[in-house]
């Protein structure tokens, strides 16, 4: 059996700069192997990349980006997450787990939470003061959503399959 799919959304170059520089500052360096990353789907059966290309390219091919905000802190237990809120992209996301209903595993079944991790697997006292120094600081902001992509999942890697850019 081949390693399942994860299927992420694309920020725009500067915005990935300041998320990913976000996380190599807060993310504990032995736990951090993936950059910053807005997760749609977290494990897809490996058998529908073909039919995952094609549904990603129909998704972006020729369409706008979609509008998309850092709209606050979201605090987890051990680490710190920001979240993310676009009616576009949830709408995106809800016509893929139309398409793909049957296939999806209990965590991409259950209601979407976009957010992206900045910190995880710290101390809960750790946790609380990064999220209490963030939201001291925080204004919402846009947030450039380029495109989709679909991973490999690598015991903890991610392998990338395929980039689908908006527009």
């Amino acid at each position: 059996m081949g390693a399942p799919i994860i299927v992420s959304a694309l920020f725009g170059d500067a915005d990935f700069a300041w998320l990913d520089g976000l996380r190599r500052a807060h993310y504990p360096a032995e736990h951090n192997r993936v950059p910053a990353h807005l997760t749609l789907f977290q494990h897809l059966p490996p058998a529908i990349e073909p039919e995952l290309r094609d549904q990603l390219s129909a998704a972006t091919r020729g369409m706008p980006s979609p509008a998309a905000r850092v709209t606050g802190v979201m605090r987890l237990d051990r680490g710190v997450a920001l979240r993310v809120g676009s009616p576009a992209l949830d709408e995106i996301r809800a016509q893929l787990a139309e398409h793909f209903h049957g296939l999806l595993i209990v965590q991409d079944q259950a209601g979407w939470r976009p957010h992206i991790t900045i910190q995880n697997k710290v101390e809960p006292s750790a946790a609380r003061a990064l999220a209490d120094t963030l939201e001291q600081a925080f204004r919402p902001r846009p947030l450039a959503i380029a495109g989709l992509a679909a991973w490999r999942y690598r015991g903890g890697l991610w392998e990338p399959l395929s980039r689908h850019r908006f527009g």
